[in-house]
């Protein structure tokens, strides 16, 4: 209960005591200084993670870190099991990233603002219309070069393996034609999900970076049924975590 409750005290008053930036991030998105924008709120939220793992007592061991290209925008594709796979799989990846996050996250006070700040799109799972309007500003994100991060199978599993990843969420990487990468996790149910409610654990979380995948190298029928090949690399790859616990 007191690590759970240390959280969510310091998102309160990170959330509120950075409230006066607001006007600072709008005007520069508004004057063409996205990349600015993005970059000092990836920063601030980077840090804000690392302190809320710390008071959580959660260790991240990442792997493959080299594999991720430096000089490109690229759509990180993952399981997901955890509310704490958000904070995990940001602070392991180099720089922060934008998420596809569900519509819901966006009518939270002040979380909104700031998802918005480090790029997160809130998609609409209910309305294809809607949904493919957010996938298509996911498209144009990743060609401007901020990386996202998607989880394909629209939400959290506690099934022991990932859900089937839905074919249709690759579609911004496909069409920006920027380097998919799979990110496998392992560990944060254990966090969280897997305790008494309100209950945060000491836990060790694993987080492998599989090789890029480029979609001009990928046939027809490869791009067709990418997802599943994404699903079975990231299994694949947390057997390995499985082996190292």
């Amino acid at each position: 209960m007191i690590r759970f409750l240390a959280d969510i005290i310091y998102l309160f008053f990170f959330l509120t005591l950075t409230a006066p930036l607001y006007p600072l991030f709008n005007h520069w998105n508004k004057t063409g200084q996205s990349h600015r924008r993005s970059a000092m709120a990836q920063r601030m939220v980077m840090n804000a993670f690392h302190i809320c793992l710390h008071f959580a007592g959660v260790k991240v061991i990442v792997d493959g870190k080299e594999k991720i290209p430096p000089d490109t925008a690229v759509l990180y594709v993952g399981n997901h099991s955890s509310y704490y796979d958000i904070l995990c799989s940001y602070v392991a990846t180099p720089t922060g990233v934008g998420f596809f996050a569900k519509k819901e996250m966006s009518k939270v006070p002040c979380l909104r603002h700031w998802m918005e700040f480090i790029n997160c799109l809130f998609l609409d799972r209910t309305n294809i219309k809607e949904g493919l309007k957010t996938m298509n500003q996911g498209t144009e994100y990743l060609k401007q070069g901020f990386s996202m991060v998607i989880f394909p199978e629209g939400t959290r599993s506690q099934d022991p393996e990932p859900h089937t990843f839905k074919e249709g969420s690759l579609r911004p990487a496909l069409k920006a034609n920027v380097p998919i990468i799979p990110i496998a996790i392992t560990g944060t149910p254990d966090i969280f999900e897997n305790n008494r409610k309100y209950t945060v654990k000491p836990s060790t979380v694993y987080i492998s970076f599989g090789d890029p995948i480029y979609p001009d190298q990928l046939d027809r029928l490869q791009k067709k049924h990418l997802g599943a090949s994404i699903r079975e690399e990231i299994i694949e790859m947390r057997k390995k975590h499985k082996t190292s616990e």
